[in-house]
């Protein structure tokens, strides 16, 4: 009777053992709903299965699902909390604000990048679901639920949403494109995550739109050539490496968040660096920016500075911004004894024949990975102390 027949493989134990009563490794669906709820066991029961295979029940994978309904749950708490803040200070409510068509107001590339793609994956998502790609499809809405939407675009637009009555005419604009922009993308997610977890997104649903009685009878989202940002995609992806590869400098020299630097990004592509520029106010706060300097001459960062390279471009900070250079280098020369006491050491050892030939084989190779990782972090302080001068 049925035109399309599913076959899907075993839910089997941890072990990978078959569920029965005599190992008694049998898991009952009903606890596992009471404890984490019906929508995370179906997640999981998704994201595990792939074409032809068994998959392992794990509870931490259950647990993980539970994480992931609290991460959608909290950022529609947010949308919805500064939302009515902004709607207020606009002089009109939450629903009529957010109900807007985010293609009609004021978009800055950030709004754009995240349009195009939530475009892109509604149809993706729409391929793999008629492909039966279905662990492949959720796998993908997971992703960009947690990363990109909330990870970076909520971060990227909270400043935007602190309006108040007193806010002049083009911050508001701002915070009523990003308010938009947030509720209808992550409506729109909601819908492409619906057969998966169909609880939880028909509850936030509901909370963040007034138009439709019920998620079940929505539109499903369709891909729209006007909703491309192609260019958009492309700055903002350069931004994020930006981003990482100074987050990656500041945790490397141990500074603290609260220090803020000057940051310089470096390219001879005129095109990049245009597109990069729109952004910059948008990633200060991420990048941990005193200011933000869009250039093609490497030197304005000075002699004394942190570089890393990103594609099309390089990302510098003056050493001075992040660390006191007197006491870094006087902390690096500490360092650099401490490690020569540790070499000399080690090296002796394995210079030792009777070390070499009497010692257990675990402690001689230990040994020996003590020896390269010392030479590793001498080789990375005296790199530090030479850019030091």
């Amino acid at each position: 009777p049925f035109r399309t027949t599913l076959i899907h493989g075993l839910v089997r134990d941890s072990q990978g053992r078959k569920m029965s009563k005599s190992l008694g490794n049998g898991i009952d669906p009903l606890e596992v709903i009471d404890k984490y709820g019906a929508d995370a066991l179906r997640l999981t029961l998704i994201t595990g299965n792939s074409p032809g295979n068994d998959m392992r029940f794990y509870w931490e994978r259950v647990e993980a699902s539970r994480n992931f309904a609290n991460k959608i749950w909290n950022a529609s708490r947010f949308i919805r909390m500064k939302g009515e803040q902004a709607a207020e200070a606009m002089g009109t409510d939450f629903m009529t604000a957010a109900g807007t068509d985010p293609m009609g107001q004021a978009l800055l590339p950030a709004d754009k990048w995240i349009l195009s793609r939530m475009n892109s994956l509604a149809k993706e998502v729409t391929e793999n679901m008629d492909a039966f790609e279905l662990g492949i499809a959720v796998q993908k809405v997971y992703d960009f639920i947690w990363e990109e939407f909330c990870d970076w675009y909520i971060e990227l637009v909270k400043g935007r949403l602190n309006i108040n009555a007193g806010s002049g005419a083009d911050e508001k604009a701002s915070a009523a494109a990003a308010l938009a922009t947030l509720n209808c993308v992550l409506l729109d997610a909601l819908r492409l995550l619906h057969p998966y977890m169909p609880f939880i997104t028909e509850e936030i649903f509901c909370s963040l739109q007034d138009s439709e009685e019920t998620i079940m009878l929505s539109a499903w989202p369709v891909y729209k050539e006007e909703r491309n940002f192609p260019d958009d995609e492309a700055a903002v992806e350069h931004m994020k490496d930006a981003v990482r590869a100074v987050r990656t400098l500041r945790n490397d020299m141990d500074v603290p968040p609260s220090r803020k630097a000057h940051v310089f990004i470096v390219s001879s592509d005129e095109k990049l660096r245009e597109d990069v520029s729109s952004l910059t106010a948008s990633f200060k706060a991420l990048l941990g920016a005193e200011t933000v300097t869009v250039t093609d001459d490497e030197s304005e960062a000075g002699e004394q500075s942190v570089s890393a390279v990103i594609h099309g471009a390089v990302v510098r900070m003056p050493l001075a911004d992040l660390v006191d250079l007197d006491k870094e280098r006087e902390r690096l020369m500490k360092e650099k004894q401490r490690l020569e006491g540790e070499l000399k050491r080690s090296r002796g050892m394995l210079s030792n024949e009777k070390f070499i030939s009497r010692a257990p084989e675990e402690k001689v190779r230990t040994e020996k990975e003590k020896l390269a990782k010392y030479e590793q972090m001498m080789a990375q302080v005296e790199e530090q102390l030479s850019k030091l001068g």
